[in-house]
This record gives structure tokens, C-alpha cells and sequence, in this order.
């Protein structure tokens, strides 16, 4: 079993920060803090480094941007995965649930039968993989075509999350017609004759939505796989999910509908991407505004893994918290979520997802990173010699 102790780190722990602490990494386990004993490990000095636990990112939808670059444009979906698994190493993230749209032809990319092949084509991938990469499904609820397909490939193993996320306009993301169709024509080039035929479409597949929330939910919970609802909107329609047996809510679009799901028991997620940017991309509740109330547990990458470190890392600036609190919001709080309780902190017999985390120009980069206790990413850079 090979050892590795990294030493002289300033090491973000569950509720406080130690410096100079040294962490005993056996096999792909945490063994010890500052242990008395540690003959025959490989030493790392991390000194002006931060330690923190990997990143667990519950909701990364840029895999499909490296499926599909452009409109119509498609890669080989192993190039699309290791490409995706490169990226999110070098962002931090060693847990990334990949999160797939099942909406069939509606949304792009986003139709179901290719949804299912990246499904699989990300379990295939698995064993090469540098981080865990996990499978997000995102069911359109008036999709009714899409339910046994999924069914398949949670009863196979090819799924870890599910949610349950409807787009119809009058409500969640997309308030009134106008902001839907807008998104549509911006991002999928959709026409108002496609509009015409999708709206026409979801009303007459919503009145079976429930129905078939239903039955997915159950074999869900049969199989151990977290719930989720997506754009909540309302304390009524968090009621409603958490009947469901919804644990997360993700991107709740306002104050009220946020506090109503932590009530009921429910982890919060925003995006931290808008942290980056300071808004919301379709107007809603800004993460930071979230941060703030005391309303979100977990932040996500949402279309953007390389922004959730940064993000993570301005917050004690930003919001005033202390950095052990914005930690946990994409280690510990994501992973407890998802069900995870063997990864998510820097203690002892959790997972050694680690990662030190440097200061370049004022932003904050992952120069190193473990995985399972394995080296996976070496981004060391010594300017004053040039590498």
C-alpha cells in the first residue's frame, strides 16, 4: 500500500482552519492527521498552500458543450468524456455528477436516446478516469416519452441522481413566454414555428407529469438514488417534491421557495458561476443574495466547473463568512446531499479527495490534486524559473 504525507499545508478542516498540519494519505484513504509515525512515506511539502477536501460538484451540465461544441457538431463521446474528466481535475472537483437532459428533441443535445449513450459512454470511461465521474439525470417532466429509458439506465447503474425539472413557461426558470422563447432561439436556435409545436406539446404531456414523477421517484428510492427538483418556485411545489422524496432543491428562483426547502429538510444548490459573474443568468435568485440569507448549502458548476473554486474562495470577501463555512458548500454539504458519507472532508478513514490550492494573479487554482489518494493533476508553476 503506497503512503504519501503532505506537510507544512495551511489545511482547511469540517469547522476551522489548522496550519501546518500534516495528513497521512494510505492507499486511497485519510490515515491520520499530524501522525507520530510515518516510516516509509513520500514526503510533499505543501508550505504557502492550501489543503481543502476535493470539490463534489452535484450538477455539471458541460459535458454536453464538449459533446456538442456547435450546433449539430458532435465528438466521439469518449474524446467528450476524458476532455470533460481533464477539466474538472484541473478545476478541483473529484466527485462531478454529470448532469443529463432528458427533454427529446426539445432542447438541442438534449434529446433522449443520445442522453442515454453519454450516460453510458461516462460509466465506460470510468476506469480511465482521473476523477469520479457520476451520472446526473435531468427528467423534462412533460417528456413522455423519456421515463423507461430512464427507468433502464437507473435499474443498469448508470445513474447516482435524478431530477425532476419542467420548462414550461408561467413558471419556475421561465416566468412568461417571451423569456422561454428567447432562451430557445438564443441557445438552441429554435424558430417560432419550433416554439409553436413544444408549447403545444408540454400542455398536452403535463397531465401525466405527476404520474410519472411518481413511479421514477419510487424506483429511485428503491435503488438508493437521491431526488431532486429543479427551479422550484414556490413553498407549495417544494411540498410537493418532497413528497416525492426529494432531498435537494436546486436553483429555488427565490427567497420564500428557498426557505421553505430548508424547512422541509431539503439541501439548497445554487450556481456558483453567477457568484463569478454577481447575476443570475435568467433573473432569478442570485447565489450570493442565497449565501447571504443563510439559504444555500451546496453550489454547483452548473455550465462552468472551472468557476466554483474561485467562487468559493471570494466568498469569506464577499459574503463574510468564515472560509470553512464556504468550503463546505461544494465538500462536505454537496456530499452528505448526494448521500456520500465517505468523501466531503479532511478527517480521518474519509476518501483522500484532496486538493492544494494556490494563489496566481489573484485567483485562486488547483495546483494539485488527489483523487481516490491517487495523484491525478501536478499544475505546478514557478514563475521565477519559468515552469
Amino acid at each position: 500500500m503506497t503512503s504519501t504525507l503532505l506537510t507544512h499545508a495551511r489545511v482547511v478542516l469540517a469547522d476551522e482552519i489548522h496550519d501546518d498540519v500534516a495528513v497521512l494519505i494510505e492507499g486511497d484513504r485519510i490515515a491520520a492527521l499530524d501522525p507520530t509515525g510515518h516510516a516509509g512515506a513520500s514526503e510533499i511539502d505543501l508550505s504557502g498552500r492550501t489543503l481543502m477536501p476535493g470539490m463534489i460538484d452535484l450538477h455539471c451540465d458541460a459535458l454536453e458543450k464538449e459533446v456538442e461544441p456547435r450546433p449539430g457538431v458532435h465528438f466521439p463521446l469518449a474524446f467528450a468524456c476524458a476532455q470533460a474528466d481533464k477539466r474538472n481535475a484541473a478545476a478541483g472537483i473529484t466527485t462531478v455528477f454529470h448532469a443529463l437532459s432528458f427533454a427529446n428533441h426539445e432542447l438541442g443535445v438534449r434529446n433522449n436516446a443520445f442522453a442515454a449513450e453519454i450516460a453510458r459512454a461516462i460509466g465506460d470511461w470510468q476506469r480511465h478516469a482521473l476523477v469520479d465521474n457520476r451520472v446526473h439525470l435531468r427528467y423534462e417532466v412533460t417528456d413522455q416519452s423519456a421515463p423507461p429509458l430512464l427507468a433502464s439506465l437507473l435499474r443498469e447503474g448508470h445513474a447516482q441522481l435524478i431530477s425532476f425539472m419542467d420548462h414550461s413557461p408561467g413558471q419556475g426558470q421561465f416566468r412568461d413566454v417571451e423569456a422561454y422563447s428567447a432562451y430557445l432561439a438564443k441557445t438552441y436556435k429554435t424558430d417560432a414555428s419550433q416554439l409553436d409545436a413544444i408549447l403545444a406539446q408540454k400542455a398536452e404531456a403535463a397531465e401525466g407529469a405527476m404520474a410519472r414523477m411518481m413511479q421514477l421517484a419510487e424506483l429511485a428510492g428503491q435503488l438508493r438514488v437521491a431526488i431532486a427538483s429543479h427551479d422550484d418556485d414556490s413553498p407549495a411545489k417544494v411540498d410537493t417534491v418532497k413528497a416525492l422524496g426529494a432531498v435537494i432543491s436546486e436553483f429555488p428562483v427565490n427567497l420564500e421557495t428557498a426557505q421553505a426547502a430548508r424547512a422541509a429538510g431539503l439541501a439548497t444548490l445554487f450556481g456558483a458561476p453567477n457568484i463569478l459573474r454577481g447575476q443570475s443568468q435568467s433573473g432569478n435568485m442570485r447565489a450570493l443574495d442565497a449565501v447571504l440569507a443563510g439559504v444555500a448549502d451546496c453550489l454547483c458548476g452548473d455550465y462552468s466547473p472551472a468557476a466554483l473554486l474561485p467562487s468559493v474562495m471570494r466568498l469569506p470577501d464577499l459574503a463574510g463568512i468564515a472560509l470553512p463555512e464556504a468550503v463546505a458548500l461544494v465538500t462536505r454539504n454537496p456530499a452528505r446531499a448526494a448521500g456520500l458519507h465517505d468523501r466531503g472532508e479532511i478527517a480521518v478513514g474519509q476518501r483522500a479527495d484532496l486538493i492544494a490550492v494556490r494563489e496566481l494573479g489573484g485567483l485562486h487554482q488547483a495546483e494539485r490534486v488527489w483523487s481516490a489518494g491517487r495523484l491525478t493533476l501536478d499544475a505546478r508553476f514557478d514563475p521565477q524559473q519559468g515552469h
